[in-house]
């Protein structure tokens, strides 16, 4: 997708200099910042700290981190490529970092299970400089794996993005007006690598010359819709308007909205679905107001070893993301926005029960309910 008329992804290899690099989305829209993951400790901290985020984005992430942590631990080997590191000790720490997102232990099992390697982006071993004599292949399969797994992310988003676009076809076709779409948090490119979960199927709209416009929720406390989802639209030139987390009930009483399409961080077995908090609300104010729901919701985030939502942990975050907000002036600083002493509760995500999804928008097609 583009930044400033420049196409960009979220995460990458390099491979003039066998590096990963990613955007760091905390400096965004402000800055744009490339950093660099060159250990596992980096491919932890991006995520902890989400300079990395967003479900699909996490679990490509994990992947290049657990790639980090058998190349460091073969190298801290020293000069006997065939001792290993500890593949637990690697999966443990990046499962610790963020517990709600599933696509993380997805992302990580396919690591562990030795994913066939893509024929697309498979790495030589005279293209791996450190270890070019490594008898057993265990970096230079574990980059292929964690590249096949960006790749197929990449597809995932397109082919949600194609079924979407349909969806946004036979109301433009009903109503012959502009598609008015209501999204909360982040599901674009920023979250995965390129194309997005639900914005996908209105960055395909706009390129093939419907007429969109998004609803953005700013999504307090950390306005990820404020400061991404707006961003990488208007980047895109897909019309959109920043909205108040509390104001799409109204829009959608007064016929403004055409449909709601959402991201989601892990659906269980029976279809409930886990978002970015305040999704819930979305859903209910949608199902009164007869307004079709949808999740847009990648394979990789569907957990079939979750039976529902109440099984699902949800992560509690700082509460000072919810006593201060962020602001720009030469560099970032936190401005306090409530009273000293006072305290404050930030849950993460919120369930959404199945019965008030209308439909999942999968890479397998649009479905009422999950496999």
């Amino acid at each position: 997708m583009n930044i400033n008329n420049l196409p960009h992804t979220s995460i990458w290899y390099d491979e003039t200099d066998n590096t990963i690099r990613y955007i760091d989305q905390t400096f965004l829209p402000w800055e744009l910042k490339i950093r660099e993951l060159r250990t596992l400790d980096d491919a932890v901290r991006a995520i902890e700290n989400m300079e990395v985020r967003g479900a699909p984005l996490i679990g490509v992430t994990a992947a290049f981190g657990y790639y980090l942590g058998i190349r460091e631990g073969i190298s801290d080997a020293g000069s006997d490529a065939r001792v290993t590191p500890s593949d637990a000790l690697i999966v443990d720490r990046l499962l610790a970092t963020r517990p709600t997102a599933v696509n993380l232990k997805w992302a990580l099992n396919k690591m562990q299970n030795n994913a066939p390697e893509s024929q697309n982006h498979r790495i030589t071993e005279s293209q791996n400089p450190q270890f070019p004599e490594s008898p057993n292949h265990r970096i230079t399969e574990s980059l292929n794996n964690s590249l096949l797994i960006r790749e197929q992310e990449i597809s995932r988003s397109l082919a949600i993005g194609g079924y979407g676009l349909d969806l946004i076809k036979q109301k433009f076709a009903e109503t012959k007006k502009t598609v008015n779409i209501l999204t909360h948090c982040n599901a674009g490119w920023l979250a995965t690598v390129d194309y997005g979960t639900a914005l996908a199927p209105i960055y395909l709209a706009h390129n093939a010359g419907i007429p969109v416009h998004v609803w953005v929720d700013e999504t307090r406390p950390r306005l990820q819709g404020a400061k991404l989802t707006a961003y990488e639209l208007s980047q895109h030139g897909v019309p959109c308007t920043l909205i108040a987390d509390n104001t799409g009930g109204h829009l959608m009483q007064n016929n403004m909205v055409d449909m709601v399409i959402v991201g989601t961080d892990r659906v269980a077995a029976n279809g409930d679905v886990a978002n970015k908090i305040g999704t819930y609300l979305k859903a209910l104010a949608a199902k009164d107001n007869n307004i079709p729901f949808y999740v847009a919701m990648p394979m990789s985030s569907y957990d079939a070893n979750t039976k529902t939502g109440a099984d699902i942990p949800i992560e509690e975050r700082s509460e000072e993301e919810v006593l201060g907000i962020e602001s720009w002036d030469s560099g970032m600083s936190v401005v306090r926005i409530a009273p000293e002493g006072v305290r404050a509760a930030n849950y993460g995500f919120d369930i959404t029960p199945a019965h008030l999804v209308t439909a999942f928008i999968t890479e397998d097609g649009v479905k009422n309910t999950v496999p």
